[in-house]
């Protein structure tokens, strides 16, 4: 599945949200699935995903052997940034062997600025796997959510366990990590397939040989039980919790576990977890495509369009991109990259892609497509592809994609087991999108060869008993296809569905007063939004 955001936070629109995937495009595949797509394969795979098994809750009652952790007292510093003060909290490494050894997770807080009645602590996680929540509050969300929410909630951002400052994953160097996000992602002929697994096992040492342990103990059954630790120094006897895009999933993993200590809790691009990570991966090709064609109605309409004028179809569009892929992928442009790498096809794609998260982005994208189309230039999608890896402007990345595949490897079993099954599935990738679903489907195979074997299953989470909780869905969302939205609120027991009606990744804070207003209300006093709730 495909990841998040195009850059990192300025503001609130800015932060867009991302998901769970694979490859790079490679990775941009990795995070990520569709609201249309009505093949056959993935009817079966849906009507199947029914009928599976449902998340069973904990007991109540916190194990003896946990105890030492759930009273532990985190010492709070300053953090070198204004307002805010960091702790570090322990957690056991296995929770089926809590002696085995712990775990150290970073903790930001910012205290609540007002003097009404204070609400507790409400924890934001921004999505991934692999973004991090600390980063996220720090740089956006600790100033950037409405005021009267800072002023009754102590913010609160723990990066999960592999991600960011909580004993990150790591995977490859900067070079290495160059290489593979420029790696040949529609490959052609033997050869180019064969380069393209070597690129997957490549990676796929690199992380079981810089953290073989961890590796086993990145999912996010753990990470929601991490939750449940902070709740309870936090001294919340219920979670308060938003989460976006992949942070949906770990706040329904939590609800599924912890009904009974579910605050409010809102999930905004809503996962399905009922779904294969073949579907996944196939829905969130198809939502990527229904984005596109908003992306290619616009852009026709815009006098700096270059890829077609008034009467231009979607289609046509398409068509022109692609031919614009294709000649990259023969033949790289430059891009004013100081390590002297070249705009192909790869990283192209990516950046088209980054730009889908948002609408906002829509005009960087076409100035990016005049610049390569029409002056032989790479530098803005380049530009956008960067932003999407966190690879920042020295050539270091993050370890967003390193999390990312830990997680989603682990969560799931593979979408492909080999190069066979991913030819047999490519007519319906490529139907779900035409533009991008050749390279989406050789990017779910990353996890075919991941050195540790996944401890999760596709399943259902109904929250019995929980508390009302709000699952947000955009109806043109590319990365959380609008269907997933719809499937999760049926599946809890106490799910309220609230609509947005447009484009781009999560709804929260991007624009809309009715999705702001009704979000608010919720977080403040406790009230779901009315049943049907629909905005734009």
């Amino acid at each position: 599945m495909h990841i998040r955001r195009a850059s990192r936070p300025t503001s609130r629109s800015s932060w867009t949200p991302a998901l769970r995937a694979g490859g790079s495009l490679l990775a941009a595949a990795a995070l990520l699935v569709s609201a249309c797509s009505a093949d056959n394969t993935t009817a079966t795979a849906r009507s199947t995903a029914a009928a599976q098994a449902v998340l069973a809750p904990l007991p109540q009652a916190t194990p003896s052997v946990l105890t030492r952790y759930y009273t532990q007292k985190l010492t709070w510093r300053g953090c070198g940034v204004s307002g805010f003060e960091c702790a570090t909290m322990k957690a056991p490494l296995d929770y089926a062997r809590p002696g085995a050894g712990d775990i150290r997770l970073a903790v930001t807080r910012k205290r609540a600025t007002g003097h009404g009645k204070p609400l507790g602590s409400l924890l934001v996680n921004p999505g991934g796997p692999g973004g991090s929540a600390v980063a996220y509050l720090e740089q956006y969300a600790g100033n950037g959510y409405p005021a009267e929410i800072r002023a009754r909630y102590d913010m609160v951002g723990m990066d999960p366990r592999g991600v960011a400052r909580s004993e990150p994953v790591e995977c490859l160097g900067d070079r290495d990590m160059d290489a593979y996000t420029q790696a040949d992602i529609t490959p052609d002929d033997r050869k180019e397939t064969d380069a393209l697994v070597s690129t997957y096992r490549k990676f796929a040492v690199g992380c079981g040989a810089h953290a073989p342990k961890l590796l086993r103990h990145v999912s996010t059954v753990e990470a929601a039980r991490d939750m449940d630790i902070l709740r309870a120094v936090l001294g919340d006897p219920r979670l308060n919790y938003v989460g976006a895009s992949y942070g949906t999933f770990l706040g329904a993993t939590y609800a599924g576990l912890f009904p009974g200590r579910v605050g409010r809790l809102v999930l905004d691009g809503a996962m399905d977890p009922s779904l294969s990570a073949r579907t996944m991966n196939l829905d969130q090709t198809a939502g990527f495509e229904t984005a596109f064609q908003s992306f290619a109605k616009d852009c026709v309409r815009r006098s700096d369009c270059p890829l077609g004028g008034r009467g231009t179809t979607p289609q046509q569009v398409g068509d022109r991109l692609q031919a614009f892929f294709r000649k990259l992928d023969a033949h790289p442009i430059p891009a004013g990259d100081a390590g002297s790498r070249r705009l192909g096809e790869a990283l192209a794609t990516t950046g088209v892609i980054a730009a889908m998260y948002d609408q906002k982005a829509w005009p960087q994208l076409r100035a990016a497509l005049v610049s390569a189309m029409r002056e032989n230039d790479g530098a803005g999608l380049l530009t956008l592809s960067d932003g999407y890896f966190e690879r920042d402007a020295n050539g270091h990345y993050s370890n967003l994609m390193f999390a990312n595949a830990a997680v989603n490897c682990l969560d799931l079993p593979a979408a492909f087991s080999g190069p066979q099954q991913v030819e047999a599935s490519l007519p319906a990738f490529q139907k779900a999108s035409p533009v991008f679903g050749r390279g989406l489907a050789w990017a779910a195979l990353n996890c075919a060869y991941w050195p540790v074997r996944p401890t999760g299953e596709p399943h259902r989470i109904e929250a019995k008993g929980a508390a009302p909780i709000v699952v947000v869905g955009t109806t043109r969302d590319p990365a959380t296809p609008y269907p997933w939205a719809q499937s999760l609120a049926r599946q809890l027991s106490s799910g309220r569905l609230l609509t947005y009606v447009g484009d781009g990744h999560t709804a929260y804070g991007r624009g809309s007063a009715c999705i702001d207003s009704a979000i608010d209300a919720y977080l403040l006093r406790g009230t779901p939004p009315t049943r049907g709730k629909r905005c734009s």
